[in-house]
């Protein structure tokens, strides 16, 4: 009987299991030195001048929404093809979301068409944007931000699957996702499926020092002890609430684990590259299926090997029967009963609907061992060929 062979899986080793135990025999559990240390590292990871651990991804940009205070007057566009949450922070508060259709080589949202919504309304109407680096490729940040520029938008980079991906410049810079050249802010998702696995957590980057500081107020309730923000002081356990925020904070040991799993990321993503190649080198001549194709970018970083076929059902259930654990990422946001309610509906976003009738997430994570994806490859190739 083979081996269940999921699309994603975590890879946790001798060493992640020993810095999560000593953390649990420290001081601390929650608020203490791991977090910043994770935040330290994770910038210089990125290239970022700040970062802000918090639970997961969802609050990461739930927070920055806030911090560029997202409110009911606020329009901000995304893509549909991304996980709910992506358009869920405008909502939440109280913001109206716009989809920009994709683009058919690179599944990420269009860049022209992104003109075109803009160039539909008034300077001023929109506010902001969030580009997805969907599947771990990357947006082109510097088109984004020229547009940003001319129509005053900020920008929000979703970089959850692309940590360690990159896109050159116009002046062949490369730049990392997340590194805050381009964009106000960047988040990042640490879900078991993601590059760098904590269980749940998530990371916010910025080069902005205001908006730093908003969000890690943000992050705990709108608290803060810092003698130097207090408007009064009657003493050292004093603190004040200042704002409105959440308890989006992250406990120490899911950055010990954190920490542990960034030592490996490189190595992590040099694999995912290899496993990304081998499925290039098997599907680029089979009639019947489309990869991504973009999926030869350098920088791209492969969260995701998506590929595409006519009887995608089919396929799903095929793969099923095999053992193997393909998914579809992802189906349209406002294509959700509760962006319907909205008002959006089927053909507002043609390419993204005719991605999503096809798209099949194969496995890739770098335990994924190259007889597991021969088999995989196989039986791919085996129900396209109609054998």
């Amino acid at each position: 009987m083979q081996t269940p062979i999921p699309y994603g899986r975590q890879h946790i080793t001798e060493e992640d299991i020993q810095m999560v135990v000593e953390t649990l025999q420290g001081d601390f559990l929650t608020q203490g030195p791991k977090i910043a240390e994770f935040e330290n590292a994770f910038a210089n990871y990125t290239g970022a001048r700040y970062a802000v651990a918090v639970s997961n991804g969802t609050a990461a940009l739930h927070l920055c929404a806030m911090a560029l205070d997202v409110n009911t007057d606020s329009h901000v566009i995304t893509t549909p093809i991304t996980f709910a949450a992506s358009a869920n922070c405008v909502r939440y508060c109280g913001g109206h979301v716009h989809f920009v259709d994709i683009h058919p080589e690179t599944y990420l949202m269009d860049v022209e068409k992104l003109r075109i919504l803009l160039e539909s309304k008034p300077k001023g109407y929109f506010k902001g944007v969030i580009p997805v680096d969907f599947a771990g490729l990357p947006n082109n940040l510097e088109a984004i931000r020229q547009l940003a520029n001319e129509y005053n938008l900020w920008i929000i980079e979703d970089a959850c699957h692309a940590p360690g991906g990159y896109f050159e410049d116009s002046k062949g810079v490369k730049q990392l996702c997340g590194n805050g050249h381009y964009a106000e802010l960047a988040i990042f998702s640490f879900h078991p499926v993601k590059h760098i696995a904590t269980g749940e957590g998530g990371m916010i980057t910025t080069n902005d020092e205001k908006l730093y500081q908003k969000l890690l107020l943000l992050r705990t309730h709108g608290i803060t002890k810092d003698p130097a923000l207090l408007e009064e002081n009657h003493g050292g356990w004093y603190y004040e609430m200042q704002t409105l925020g959440y308890n989006y904070r992250i406990p120490d040991v899911l950055c010990a684990l954190g920490l542990s799993q960034l030592k490996r990321a490189e190595a992590g993503l040099a694999r995912r590259k290899e496993i990304a190649e081998h499925y290039l080198q098997a599907f680029t001549k089979v009639e019947g299926i489309q990869i991504q194709p973009k999926a030869l970018h350098t920088g791209h970083a492969f969260h995701l090997f998506v590929i595409q076929v006519q009887n995608r059902l089919g396929l799903y259930n095929h793969l099923r029967s095999k053992g193997i654990f393909a998914q579809v990422h992802y189906i349209p946001v406002h294509l959700f009963p509760y962006y319907k309610s909205l008002g959006f509906k089927e053909g507002d976003f043609p390419l993204a609907e005719a991605y999503y009738k096809n798209c099949l997430s194969l496995p890739m994570y770098p335990t994924l061992t190259k007889e597991q994806q021969d088999y995989v490859i196989t039986e791919v190739i085996s129900f396209v060929n109609g054998r």
